[in-house]
């Protein structure tokens, strides 16, 4: 089965989609962006930031668990310098991204080791490895990712789970909208292909982490080439 938080929307919304056209069994959370398509109980209302609620969460779905992947897209940003930030929105940013993620990780991890099996994709972002202004929180938040998926997979490796990062580059998908058109020109002027990522190469990732069991720990670049 397959979880994935933030499903609502952006990334997570596409890739809900795409593995329900494959008739696989997908659940999914939503936050602040209600679904408008009728999804039933595949499709449940969950703070990450609250663990009482992210329980709660797998608690109703705990007797249909089956080879669970765990797929993280719950996300939030929050631009300002860092000598001007709002606290409380710097620290949103890092409790969605960073505890978020940990907490659904947390609730499936026995599981996942009672069961032999797990496969968890978190996804961190190129904006934490170039350093962009007015991206502290996010890429505080992004950059934790890294350690916390090291961590993890060596504690769990022997219990047949997997956890991997993706490092996105810019797709035409997601934040990519709240991007100014101007400086999405200059940020394609340093793509060697000079065009944004498509959704299916996401897809296409994901997909490989799923099915590859000797990838585990690792934050791999997906971003056009762009360094």
């Amino acid at each position: 089965m397959i979880m994935i938080t933030g499903a609502s929307k952006g990334i997570g919304k596409y890739l809900f989609e795409k593995f329900t056209e494959m008739d696989k069994k997908v659940y999914g959370t939503y936050h602040s962006t209600v679904p408008k398509e009728d999804t039933g109980l595949r499709m449940t209302k969950v703070d990450v930031t609250d663990y009482s609620n992210v329980e709660a969460w797998i608690n109703q779905l705990i007797n249909k668990m089956d080879h669970i992947v765990l797929i993280n897209c719950a996300g939030s940003n929050y631009n300002s310098f860092a000598h001007k930030a709002a606290i409380e929105d710097w620290e949103n940013v890092v409790k969605v991204n960073l505890v978020g993620s940990f907490n659904v990780i947390r609730s499936l991890l026995p599981i996942m080791r009672e069961k032999g099996y797990g496969r968890i994709i978190n996804f961190s972002s190129i904006v934490a490895q170039k350093g962009v202004q007015g991206t502290s929180a996010y890429a505080a938040s992004k950059s934790g990712l890294w350690g916390l998926t090291k961590s993890i997979a060596v504690e769990n490796a022997k219990n047949g789970i997997t956890i991997n990062n993706l490092n996105l580059g810019y797709f035409d998908i997601g934040m990519i909208k709240d991007v100014p058109e101007n400086h999405q020109k200059s940020i394609k002027s340093l793509i060697p292909s000079g065009a944004f990522g498509t959704p299916e190469n996401i897809f296409s990732a994901v997909n490989f982490l799923i099915n590859t069991e000797y990838i585990n720990g690792a934050s791999i670049d997906i971003n056009g080439g762009l360094f």
